[in-house]
């Protein structure tokens, strides 16, 4: 079976990593993999069950490019995902493969687990969507930009602290 599973470290807890997936997307997902490119305006996940994935670009325009299936405030997020192997939407849920995100909190970390998989209801060209996806260029790419905003995000909630205490 197809399918990608990544996982990262990042040095904030798992409320926060989860808070930065979900609500804080348009400051890390990479413009380039979007329809809208350097004019997006929005992309956003609603994080809640039947929440859509959806960006939003110039004057208005709006692309639904998955669908939440399952949300646990800081602990896990389902996904419908609804683009096909030629960075197409697809509207019908049949035809969309599936991503698990789970957020597990340890001592002074959170380890975040990525699964893409069901890249068979993509159709002829799951396997080598799913190929695509696992390259550098893929989730790998992706979620390197994510860990870098959470630890943006680590390092002004250090320095803040350091301003505060002096």
């Amino acid at each position: 079976m197809n399918s990608v599973s990544i996982s990262v470290t990042v040095n904030i807890p798992a409320n926060q990593a989860f808070h930065i997936f979900v609500n804080e997307i348009n400051l890390w997902w990479p413009k380039e993999y979007t329809w809208s490119q350097d004019k997006l305006h929005d992309i956003y996940i609603e994080g809640k069950e039947n929440g859509l994935c959806t960006e939003i670009g110039p004057y208005g325009f709006r692309c639904d490019w998955g669908r939440v299936t399952f949300c646990s405030e800081g602990k896990r997020l389902d996904l419908k995902w609804q683009v096909n192997p030629k960075r197409e939407p697809v509207p019908d849920p049949e035809k969309a493969s599936d991503i698990n995100i789970e957020f597990s909190a340890r001592d002074n970390f959170t380890l975040v687990e990525f699964k893409h998989f069901n890249f068979e209801n993509h159709g002829n060209d799951a396997g080598l969507y799913c190929e695509m996806l696992k390259s550098e260029q893929g989730w790998p790419y992706i979620l390197s930009c994510y860990k870098n905003q959470c630890e943006k995000n680590y390092f002004n909630q250090m320095a803040g602290s350091l301003i505060s205490n002096s």
